[in-house]
């Protein structure tokens, strides 16, 4: 049997975990930085690792649609939930 993230959903999981990581911490903190701290390097450096790990999150997306056979609607959803705040917190409801 194999473990959560050892299969291609779990591992899909994790990456989406750690973008919507990214994603609060380029809204929550970078981007406050930049505009009232006057540091917009911030955004620089934590909106391309945010960036590297959306686009990680789009290529495993892509891998577990097809993998798993899930309708188009299904994978929009999942798609969605990475341009909310917390969004990629709830794949795990996907897993079904």
């Amino acid at each position: 049997m194999q473990t959560k993230t050892k299969t291609l959903f779990g591992t899909f999981e994790r990456i989406g975990h750690i973008e919507g990581i990214s994603y609060l911490v380029l809204l929550l903190i970078a981007m406050p930085l930049k505009y009232f701290a006057g540091m917009p390097e911030a955004v620089k450096i934590v909106g391309s690792i945010h960036g590297v790990l959306f686009i990680a999150y789009c290529y495993y997306l892509l891998k577990v649609w097809t993998k798993y056979n899930w309708n188009f609607y299904k994978s929009a959803i999942a798609f969605i939930l990475s341009l909310i705040p917390f969004g990629t917190f709830y794949l795990c409801k996907l897993r079904s």
